[in-house]
């Protein structure tokens, strides 16, 4: 099986712009939501020279950008928004911790989003960038998903308030899907720890000491992966009292709050399921010494009652002429009920002492 683990992080030069994921088969391609609380246009399949037509100053702009391969396509986003050269690198590469930066007009943020791989023990990865420039959310996808579906729709039809907010609370929302597929992968995690906890109890087959492993390495994979963002949310709060930048508003503070809270709970249970975890492989190697235990006892009950037997019968294989019992008519008959006599007896004496 598959061990899930960071890849050291590759040292590009932010002027050598690299993609290192492995979606390099999926096009790019861009989505813009333009909207207010009276209207929202949607316009896909354009160029970036067509922005300055379709993105409009007085209204809040979401541009969502799929595949992350076509390099042209990256410079020329960060030559029209005036991204720095090493915040392009850090979408681009993948490996690369979540973390939050602030510059003096601009917001970064980027997270891993984890997601269960189908019926097998496996998690996905994929890197979602963020930023925030002059009121304009730019969010990175390594190829096309249903992580904002939900949020699209939402906007479609003037759900919840997210339309009478800035770009600020549309990143709240935005990451906080993200985190619901931390949540979902957990208790896919769980609902499998839950099995192997069971299923230690019945089988003592060494393939359940692999999978145990197996979701201990899942289960810190999402501490490692959660932690860096639990300090980027946390960081946030820094953001409050600058002065210089405002990218996300006073009031919307206490949602960014909220996801840290939600990061703080995602640590605690994963901290207790490795706990779980725990109990399972304890459970696992004391039902195999139990075993063991068990397989010992047994061949030294058989090996204690055959001890006298072997005794009397290397007594009697001595090869001396003058042993009566020998020439006895019914010696071999007495000796051999005498030996019964003794297996039945002890084998009496250890049920009686309950040695099995």
């Amino acid at each position: 099986m598959r061990k899930i683990k960071y890849k050291k992080g590759r040292k590009l030069q932010p002027n050598n712009l690299e993609y290192t994921g492995i979606h390099k088969e999926n096009e790019s391609e861009m989505q813009l939501f333009v909207y207010d609380n009276l209207n929202l246009t949607e316009y896909e399949g354009f160029m970036v020279s067509d922005l300055d037509k379709y993105m409009n100053v007085h209204k809040n702009n979401w541009l969502n950008i799929h595949g992350l391969n076509n390099i042209e396509l990256m410079k020329s986003i960060g030559s029209y928004f005036k991204i720095d050269n090493f915040m392009l690198a850090d979408i681009l590469n993948t490996t690369r911790r979540t973390k939050v930066e602030e510059l003096s007009d601009v917001l970064f943020f980027n997270i891993k989003s984890l997601l269960p791989l189908g019926d097998s023990d496996n998690i996905t990865v994929e890197q979602i960038s963020f930023l925030i420039k002059d009121g304009v959310l730019i969010s990175f996808q390594e190829k096309r998903s249903d992580f904002f579906t939900h949020i699209r729709e939402r906007l479609r039809t003037h759900s919840g308030i997210v339309r009478t907010k800035k770009a600020d609370y549309l990143l709240y929302i935005l990451l906080d899907a993200i985190m619901e597929n931390f949540y979902i992968t957990l208790e896919n995690e769980e609902d499998k720890v839950e099995e192997l906890i069971n299923l230690s109890k019945q089988s003592a087959d060494p393939i359940i000491l692999e999978k145990i492993e197996k979701h201990r390495d899942n289960f810190n994979f999402l501490k490692r992966s959660i932690i860096p963002l639990r300090e980027s949310l946390y960081n946030i709060k820094s953001i409050k009292d600058d002065n210089v930048f405002n990218a996300i508003e006073s009031e919307n503070f206490s949602f960014f709050a909220r996801l840290h809270q939600k990061s703080l709970e995602l640590l605690e249970q994963i901290e207790s399921d490795m706990g779980s975890l725990e109990s399972a492989s304890n459970f696992f190697f004391s039902a195999q010494t139990h075993k063991m235990n068990e397989i010992m006892k047994t061949l030294t009950i058989v090996s204690a009652i055959f001890i006298p037997l072997t005794f009397i019968v290397g007594v009697y294989g001595m090869n001396f002429e003058n042993m009566p019992e020998l020439r006895r008519e019914y010696g071999y008959h007495t000796v051999m009920a005498i030996m019964i006599l003794i297996g039945i007896g002890m084998i009496v004496y250890f049920k009686k002492r309950r040695w099995f």
